[in-house]
């Protein structure tokens, strides 16, 4: 049950939304061969950034735009049964997952609301770019889908709205896997 009143605003938006609705005949597959896996900073509307409309990619979000392994479950899925064949790892310019560590957000928790939160990783890290450099490893290491998605990592800057692509050869220069497969 909605709590009533709450998201009232929210239920008015919906409804004029419904009344132009067109998109219920839009396949579950991806048509652009696209998955994307970006932060769920409001300030990015990966639609709008990427020229994308519904139906195009599958949209993965979460703090910091990090491949967890719910994404590498969902990256899976999305790669066997709803046509993906692309992954773009998308984080952007201040983000607080980059600007802060795990004890400065367990503290800020708890001295705001009096909650631990020790038994969470955040995942942050300082080293955007060594993060993302990671993270596209591990997508392309996956045994699962190793050599089926040709991978790729841009950051967004929140500021001039621009995607800054990470090079390929940055990409696995840094600790990146060099066999073949993972260099699509």
């Amino acid at each position: 049950m909605i709590n009533e009143g709450a998201f009232d605003d929210l239920l008015r938006a919906n409804e004029s939304f419904a009344q132009t609705f067109d998109d219920g005949a839009l396949p579950a597959r991806a048509a652009r061969h696209l998955a994307v896996v970006t932060c769920m900073d409001s300030r990015i509307d990966p639609f709008r950034i990427l020229g994308i409309h519904a139906g195009d990619a599958k949209i993965l979000r979460n703090a910091g735009a990090r491949v967890t392994d719910d994404v590498l479950r969902t990256l899976v899925l999305a790669t066997y049964l709803l046509d993906v064949d692309r992954v773009l790892v998308m984080p952007h310019t201040h983000c607080r997952m980059a600007e802060s560590t795990d004890e400065q957000i367990h503290a800020l928790i708890a001295a705001e609301a009096g909650v631990d939160t020790r038994s969470l990783d955040f995942r942050t890290d300082p080293d955007q770019g060594g993060a993302l450099r990671h993270d596209l490893v591990k997508i392309r290491s996956y045994p699962y889908i190793a050599g089926r998605v040709r991978v790729g990592g841009a950051v967004f800057d929140v500021e001039s709205g621009r995607l800054v692509p990470v090079p390929l050869e940055e990409q696995l220069s840094r600790g990146g896997c060099r066999r073949p497969r993972c260099t699509t």
